[in-house]
């Protein structure tokens, strides 16, 4: 069967073939979907207003609450059924697959309820102003209503992916970003929703491409599929999707703690122009990350077969080949960010203040972003081979450990400026720790064979 002949090339196949196979398709839909993000802020600047951008900003706390789920399962999903596949182990590949749906059923439903009763209360102590308070309760409010539809698009994803679908994955991402864009410019510009607008977009265009997913699983000449006798929740399963999805979901969840301790630092030292400036460098930041995910995403399925199968000198190649083009990519966006922050800025809004604020906060951020781009990669190579606790230990070093103290002492020497210097301090730092580790796994392949 055509699947079953691109899962067994994950062991044979060249391996920059592979990852250029795998990785292209995953690049361009994570960078078609960071431009989605950033177009999604030029709509809502432009058409919604500059306080909209600061109430975006104050929502992303939650945002990556919601992305945290989603990877919390479809990290882990993924991880674990590369490995089964490369194991031969197809059974338990089908398991994964319908327990991945019901999971993320039970948990969408749970937070989404649990977050509605205190939601105001949140998105204050996350740093809202009397100003910025109602874009952002209305943008959020709607994001979680389709937390359901997201987390499960999330995971189904990762999982065609996983056996040998890269390119559907690719289709289906744009297609969501189409179709997203198209409802963005007509809810906001046409209907006058404001920014609910942008929010509805975004959960209407994620159900439609979640409908085709469940079509897809459901054909009975898939290589995995939903059958009925698999939607059972399995112990073994769900421990091992969360033992492996839990450094990604810490991941995100720092990161959440990190957005809340940001807005309101800089709410409290600079005000909402530092709040919406802080809008515009996430913005770009993920730009550039989101190609360094496409690479992991790629790297993913052929690290977890082949370490299943137990070819570790083809672990070794396909992690330092990702390595190195994360590293070439975030040059080329330090040097880009370094010469030209203010037109880069500029895209998101005329008013200059918060151009040269953005513009600052870029040039500091980009510094070291290289050395994280290595350190993400790092961090995905654990996961696709089953490391958690070690993937787990490099995202809380950099997000818990050492940033979020710099975050919250700098400032108080440096002002705003003190939180823009916290991230090459700490991408620095913890990449230090990343290169001792993945020498340690290197030696650990060797002693093996």
């Amino acid at each position: 069967m055509k699947d079953n002949s691109s899962i067994l090339s994950l062991g044979n196949a060249n391996i920059t073939k592979l990852l250029i196979k795998y990785s292209l398709p995953a690049i361009t839909a994570m960078t078609a979907m960071s431009l989605y993000n950033i177009t999604d802020s030029i709509f809502i600047g432009r058409g919604v207003g500059a306080m909209a951008l600061s109430g975006l900003s104050i929502s992303f706390p939650l945002i990556n609450l919601q992305t945290a789920l989603g990877t919390l399962i479809g990290v882990g999903a993924s991880a674990i059924s590369s490995i089964r596949l490369g194991q031969k182990d197809y059974t338990a590949a089908n398991h994964i697959l319908c327990n991945v749906v019901i999971i993320n059923i039970l948990i969408s439903i749970f937070v989404t309820v649990g977050l509605m009763f205190f939601l105001k209360p949140i998105i204050i102590f996350f740093g809202a102003s009397s100003q910025s308070l109602p874009y952002a309760y209305e943008f959020i409010r709607v994001i979680l209503i389709g937390t359901i539809v997201t987390n499960t698009y999330m995971g189904l994803n990762g999982l065609l992916r996983t056996i040998g679908h890269p390119r559907k994955v690719m289709y289906s991402t744009i297609a969501t970003i189409f179709i997203n864009l198209v409802l963005n410019y007509v809810f906001i510009f046409q209907f006058k929703w404001g920014i609910q607008g942008s929010a509805w977009a975004t959960v209407i265009a994620q159900l439609i491409v979640l409908i085709w997913q469940i079509l897809f699983f459901s054909t009975k000449t898939t290589f995995i599929h939903f059958q009925k006798q698999f939607f059972v929740l399995k112990k073994e399963i769900v421990k091992d999707i969360f033992s492996i999805g839990l450094s990604p979901f810490s991941l995100h969840c720092s990161t959440c703690l990190i957005v809340i301790i940001i807005n309101k630092s800089l709410s409290f030292y600079g005000g909402d122009l530092e709040v919406g400036a802080y809008g515009i460098v996430t913005r770009i930041v993920v730009l550039f990350m989101m190609i360094i995910f496409g690479i992991n995403q790629g790297m993913q399925p052929i690290a977890g077969y082949n370490y299943g199968a137990g070819l570790y000198s083809r672990v070794n190649e396909v992690f330092e080949k990702a390595s190195i083009f994360a590293v070439l990519v975030m040059l080329f966006g330090a040097v880009i960010m370094e010469l030209f922050p203010h037109f880069v800025s500029s895209f998101f809004s005329d008013e200059i203040n918060l151009v040269n604020t953005a513009a600052r906060g870029l040039r500091y951020v980009f510094i070291c972003a290289p050395l994280a781009g290595f350190q993400v990669v790092a961090i995905s190579f654990f996961q696709s081979i089953g490391k958690a606790y070690r993937a787990i230990i490099l995202s809380v070093l950099r997000q818990v450990i050492i940033l979020i103290p710099l975050l919250i002492i700098l400032p108080k020497f440096m002002g705003p400026t003190g939180i823009w210097v916290s991230y090459p301090i700490g991408d620095l730092i913890s990449s230090v720790l990343a290169i001792y580790m993945i020498l340690a796994q290197y030696k650990q392949f060797k002693e093996s064979v």
